[in-house]
């Protein structure tokens, strides 16, 4: 009975040292050095006309109230960024850089209707991407497929649309969030294209917790739907929120004309979207920090800005997704014949 005793004595020690070490663990994790932050701004006239060849000293970026310095600017799919030293003179040797574009697209249950339609919508905007951006194809139903890895071969990344099949459940956010860890690990501009029908059945993950991620990371989600996603008042209140957030845009196509449409403005979109970076100064706050651009000059003052309001240092608390297989294995196919 006392060995007994002693054991559990021994056991409980070792769970709290445990606890306590696991504790520790966490709490480092959420100190985040922000070393740099990027932002895509999309700038229109009262007319919703792009508004171009705009330089760094037309914004003023601030952070939480604290003016900051941009650090590099870039406009569209033009030459690839540059110090805000040399902005008013552009060297004309600078090599064209273009966007890591990543589409997702939803192959569950939701999508048996205007499936084909949708293949070829995705596929026209694959092919009419200018040549400097690189793209990647994932689908997802329950799970996430990544059918082609980020790459310039266009017929690639169109064979991995034409190899998709719907079925199964849908889990858009879990797909999502595993979409945007993909994109951030990428080098310059990043954007997120999804086609989504609607409903999420399958998800762990809330889309707050994703449209925070994505805020953080600073890339922008632009979301196609169909009208089916009305039935579904509050997905299209998600997509609505999550592509205001992060600067993107979202819309609801009627029919495959539409479809098109909405993949052609995003095309449009990207080209001529203003990278802008910065280094944050000293900043106190750890919680949600307030970005705000500004165009200078009465010229500019009746032109919209379209960008995300701001990020929180993100502590990874979204990292319990990634023990699932299909995260670590990078998801088997769920394009199966139903």
């Amino acid at each position: 009975m006392k060995k007994q005793y002693v054991l559990l004595i021994v056991l409980l020690a070792m769970v709290g040292f445990v606890t306590c070490s696991v504790a520790q663990q966490d709490e480092s994790r959420l100190h985040v050095v922000v070393n740099l932050v990027q932002l895509n701004v999309a700038v229109t006239d009262h007319k919703n006309n792009y508004v171009t060849n705009l330089r760094p000293t037309d914004f003023l970026i601030s952070e939480d109230g604290i003016p900051e310095t941009i650090a590099s600017f870039e406009e569209g799919n033009g030459p690839t960024d540059f110090p805000l030293e040399t902005a008013n003179t552009r060297p004309p040797e600078s090599p064209l850089t273009g966007a890591n574009v990543f589409i997702l697209f939803d192959t569950s249950n939701y999508m048996y209707r205007g499936f084909v339609f949708a293949q070829d919508a995705i596929a026209a905007f694959i092919r009419s991407l200018d040549s400097t951006n690189r793209v990647a194809f994932y689908s997802y139903s329950r799970d996430l497929f990544r059918a082609a890895q980020l790459t310039a071969d266009r017929a690639e990344v169109v064979h991995g649309v034409r190899m998709t099949v719907a079925g199964d459940d849908a889990a858009l956010y879990n797909a999502l969030l595993l979409t945007i860890k993909d994109a951030s690990q990428q080098p310059g501009r990043k954007v997120i294209v999804v086609f989504s029908n609607g409903p999420d059945n399958s998800s762990m993950v809330p889309p707050e917790d994703v449209a925070e991620f994505a805020q953080s990371t600073g890339i922008p989600i632009y979301m196609v739907s169909t009208t089916e996603a009305h039935l579904e008042p509050v997905s299209t209140a998600v997509f609505e929120r999550m592509s205001a957030a992060t600067g993107g845009k979202a819309y609801f196509a009627k029919d495959w004309r539409d479809e098109k449409k909405a993949f052609s403005s995003i095309r449009d979109d990207l080209a001529h979207l203003y990278s802008l970076s910065y280094y944050p100064k000293p900043n106190p706050n750890r919680g949600w920090r307030s970005i705000k651009v500004k165009l200078v000059g009465e010229q500019l003052s009746k032109c919209h800005l379209r960008t995300r309001n701001g990020y929180r240092p993100q502590p990874a608390r979204l990292s319990t997704i990634e023990s699932t297989p299909s995260a670590q294995m990078g998801a088997a196919p769920q394009n199966k014949a139903q």
